[in-house]
């Protein structure tokens, strides 16, 4: 019997060898690929989203908007046409999450400084005082490519509006008028169709790690290979 194994050890081997390339051949076949949610407004935090559009289960898309960036170019919604995108918001004093948020901004941008499918987005939420001067001061400190990230500015209520109706990620705050909010700490995944496809903590390394990742199952889907 132990010679009778011995001799046909080595097909035994290769036998088993090609039922594990074959199981997983069609394993990979079978499997599912991954696609990232589209989120409407009923799916996300209240708090974080204007309530004329709570209700909405379908078809949110980000409004059209037309803003300027830290060279005093406008910049719109055409600007970003047939792109995936990144999007947050800040403001160039802040001394808490801010500093942090755009560091994390500047690690994507340099990881896919040479993905020209992917671009980056960033409003300021005191527009006040956030000026096109102090943008580019801004921008300049933080290492920030023209060609790839744009921080805007323009009117407060309709960037409390993008913010509150459009990417669903500030609160309201109400303490100093109809336009004042908190940003959070989100970041926003914004697909060549405008759709929301994730929220991730820009403050976290995981997170962008976790981003980053979604960027590339979000170009499997929708860019033509």
């Amino acid at each position: 019997m132990l010679r009778f194994f011995a001799k046909y050890k080595f097909f035994a081997i290769v036998l088993f060898i090609l039922s594990c390339i074959i199981i997983s051949v069609i394993y990979t076949i079978l499997k599912p690929k991954r696609v990232l949610s589209v989120y409407e407004p009923d799916m996300v935090n209240l708090e974080l989203v204007d309530s004329t559009i709570q209700h909405v289960r379908k078809y949110h898309k980000i409004a059209d908007f037309s803003l300027m960036n830290q060279n005093g170019e406008e910049v719109t919604q055409n600007n970003y046409e047939n792109k995936i995108y990144v999007a947050d918001f800040f403001f160039t004093t802040c001394q808490t999450i801010c500093p942090i948020m755009t560091g994390n901004m500047k690690t994507i941008q340099e990881k896919l400084k040479n993905d020209q499918e992917v671009l980056l987005l960033s409003h300021t939420v005191i527009p006040e005082t956030d000026s096109v001067p102090k943008l580019k001061k801004y921008a300049i400190e933080k290492g920030v490519d023209d060609t790839k990230w744009n921080l805007v500015t323009g009117n407060k209520k309709h960037i409390y509006d993008l913010a509150r109706k459009s990417y669903l990620v500030a609160k309201s705050d109400g303490d100093g008028g109809p336009y004042d909010m908190i940003h959070t700490e989100n970041f926003v995944l914004v697909d060549t169709k405008k759709r929301i496809r994730g929220f991730y903590d820009g403050t976290k390394e995981e997170e962008i790690d976790r981003l980053l990742e979604d960027i590339e199952v979000l170009k499997e889907e929708i860019l033509p290979h």
